[in-house]
């Protein structure tokens, strides 16, 4: 992963703005009975490994640039109850493990994740402007906002879990927003999610700024300053359900355009559960027998192709005339070319080179007019990686007659 993430680091010096998503993704390899070392629950019965990702997409298209940072990690198995418990020798031990869970330092504990996270992203993107870290609710820790307000050319941007408490107010969050006079309204497109369709939403939006009361485990408990874009959909179609996104953002929004700017943000974070799912179905992460080790070892190059990917597929949707160049190297365009079913266009473009994948990866005529799916792309790119190591090959062979 290393040198794919120092590249994106690199490749963000060309935006001003980024944003870089976090979120967390269970792998379940529950049914490898005989290799569980090395693996651990994940909720629900599930055995496997935890996988967290920072992934940098450009502010203003959403487009995707790469993966700046990834950990993979398993639990521990939860200590089995002693035979014959009592009642009340559960609730006992129950309460003692709730305590030592308290006292845990923050490093120490899962949720630190998001903030390892921004510092390790902070060393990939130093020369960037600025850098914006787009968190859904999971995010929602106190430690993460008070990190953000704390890094130099750092911002976030967090849905709210948790009705915090508000300084020298008797309002929560939620009623303290639900108080303001709505300032305006949007409509965005949401992203399609598992059988969900992609739809349009209009969202009316009220914003202001907020004092959050910190929690008691907190030795210096001065409240946090933050601004609230709270989003709730109305004229919602009939089956679905309504959003609604209490935004927390340590960024200055004080009218319309910068409200507007942190709904736009906030729904670019789809972009890695659409990596999450392309990981999981399209490389077919789950799908491998391997021993935890070897597992990680292999995820380390199949998060690599899935970020690819993605990066491919939203080209070819939303700018089709970039040139190829941008998703291939020149000896792909070469072997492509040599191969091509019909006469290359003069101005060789990403729709052109993904098309020609696609074929490769058994994409059929007859379908044209729908999208190309992800596994079509997975096969055709790696028919392809075949064929420039034959192409190698055979001039290294011609070269030495």
């Amino acid at each position: 992963m290393r040198p794919h993430c120092e590249r994106t680091g690199v490749a963000t010096k060309e935006y001003k703005v980024i944003l870089s998503l976090g979120d967390t993704t269970f792998l379940d390899y529950k049914k490898i009975k005989e290799k569980r070392e090395g693996y651990g629950p994940t909720g629900k019965g599930g055995n496997g490994l935890i996988v967290h990702s920072a992934m940098a997409v450009d502010a203003e298209t959403g487009q995707t640039i790469g993966l700046l940072w990834q950990k993979v990690w398993s639990r521990e198995e939860k200590e089995k109850a002693p035979a014959g418990e009592t009642v009340e020798e559960k609730k006992e031990r129950e309460a003692e493990k709730r305590k030592k869970a308290r006292e845990r330092k923050f490093e120490e504990k899962e949720s630190y994740k998001w903030v390892e996270g921004m510092r390790e992203v902070e060393k990939k993107v130093e020369k960037t402007e600025r850098v914006i870290h787009i968190f859904d609710r999971e995010g929602d820790v106190t430690e993460v906002l008070e990190k953000c307000s704390e890094m130099e050319n750092t911002g976030g941007v967090i849905r709210a879990t948790h009705n915090r408490k508000l300084e020298k107010n008797e309002k929560r969050l939620w009623q303290k927003m639900e108080s303001e006079a709505i300032k305006f309204e949007q409509e965005i497109v949401l992203s399609g999610t598992g059988s969900k369709k992609e739809r349009k939403a209009k969202l009316a939006v009220r914003y202001s700024a907020v004092r959050l009361q910190k929690p008691y485990r907190f030795e210096v408990r001065e409240s946090l300053k933050v601004y609230a874009v709270y989003a709730t959909e109305i004229e919602c179609p009939e089956g679905e359900k309504p959003i609604s996104w209490m935004l927390l953002t340590t960024e200055v929004v004080e009218n319309v355009e910068e409200a507007s700017t942190i709904l736009r943000w906030y729904n670019y974070r789809w972009r890695i559960e659409e990596y999450h799912k392309i990981l999981k179905s399209g490389c077919q992460t789950e799908r491998y027998r391997l021993a935890a080790l070897g597992m990680k070892t292999l995820l380390g190059f199949l998060s690599v192709i899935a970020v690819e990917l993605l990066k491919i597929t939203y080209l070819h949707r939303n700018q089709p005339l970039t040139p190829a160049s941008e998703i291939l190297t020149p000896l792909q365009i070469e072997v492509l070319i040599a191969g091509a079913r019909n006469k290359p266009p003069r101005i060789l473009t990403v729709a052109w080179a993904v098309e020609c994948i696609a074929y490769l990866g058994g994409y059929l005529e007859h379908r044209q007019k729908t999208l190309i799916g992800i596994q079509v792309l997975w096969r055709g790119l790696l028919k392809l990686h075949d064929l420039c190591q034959g192409w190698l090959l055979a001039k290294s062979t011609y070269r030495e007659k």
